[in-house]
């Protein structure tokens, strides 16, 4: 066991089998609702609580533009009404060695938004582009 948490600036994100760098990956995150019941004949004067469904975030990608890689815009077009391309995503935080430490599995995602970079003529900065993507379910795995 290492005596050091892991540092989050090495990550890696498998799209559909194709491995592709992100500047900046966000909402890794899943919650339970909170049910609260309480029946009539109850002695106690308060009411119980017990885990609902499980909602997860959207998880937001950032990378930079890249002549001739659409990509994002690519995947967004497959929306149609009520259907849309849906991938697995696979996102990996990295040990010291590039070797998958953490894994989060990503079920059933498609776009929800995508962003192109702004554009700024006195900036001094990459191009960046944001994916925003909707999913039915996150597991996390420790390698």
């Amino acid at each position: 066991m290492s005596t050091y948490p892991l540092v989050k600036f090495a990550f890696e994100v498998d799209w559909g089998g194709t491995k592709v760098g992100f500047q900046e990956v966000a909402g890794l995150n899943a919650e339970a609702a909170l049910i609260e019941y309480r029946h009539g004949a109850s002695p106690d004067f308060s009411k119980i609580k017990m885990p609902g469904l499980k909602t997860f975030s959207n998880i937001t990608l950032k990378r930079g533009t890249f002549k001739s890689d659409n990509e994002y815009f690519e995947w967004f077009q497959t929306i149609q009404l009520n259907t849309v391309e849906r991938r697995s995503i696979t996102i990996s935080l990295l040990d010291e060695n590039g070797e998958p430490a953490v894994t989060w599995k990503v079920k059933n995602a498609f776009p929800l938004k995508v962003n192109a970079t702004d554009l700024k003529a006195e900036g001094n900065e990459v191009a960046i582009e944001t994916l925003e993507i909707a999913h039915e379910g996150l597991t996390i795995e420790n390698n």
